[in-house]
């Protein structure tokens, strides 16, 4: 099953979409509440399909980065607790996950918030991420039109 996975700049965690609206999009989390509630077009909002990490050489989408991570955790949980790991411990350990990854662009912030979305989706049984986390026709939720006429 498909599904879009959202992002939602000043909200912790992760959405999954569950419905269009005229003006909003309708978000679940994927806490363990699964809440159900409006995003508005204020709202910076991204598909994880969308986001890719820096590496030396080109991008490399962050579906692929998830899969890294699963492939080393032999798809449990993350074996680091992100919380309390210092800074080097983070980037030793991302090394493994993803050795080319540009230790200049990707910060201590980046990799904890990767950990943090990685054991979401593990716990909602979301774990064929190349699979499940490609973008669909419409998902990219942020390019809105733009009108350059006047």
């Amino acid at each position: 099953m498909q599904q879009t996975i959202l992002a939602i700049s000043g909200k912790p965690g992760l959405y999954k979409l569950i419905s269009r609206g005229k003006n909003n999009l309708i978000v679940e989390s994927l806490d363990s509440m699964h809440r159900r509630q409006p995003a508005f077009a204020s709202d910076r909002i991204t598909s994880l399909a969308d986001i890719a990490m820096f590496t030396n050489s080109e991008d490399v989408p962050l579906m692929n980065v998830l899969d890294n991570l699963k492939t080393l955790e032999d798809g449990k949980k993350t074996s680091i607790d992100f919380r309390k790991a210092k800074g080097e411990e983070l980037f030793e350990y991302f090394g493994k996950v993803l050795p080319d990854f540009d230790r200049e662009r990707v910060h201590t912030s980046d990799i904890k918030k990767l950990l943090q979305w990685y054991n979401i989706l593990i716990e909602n049984g979301i774990t064929d991420f190349k699979e499940e986390m490609k973008p669909t026709e419409g998902d990219n939720i942020d390019d809105r039109k733009e009108d350059t006429e006047e």
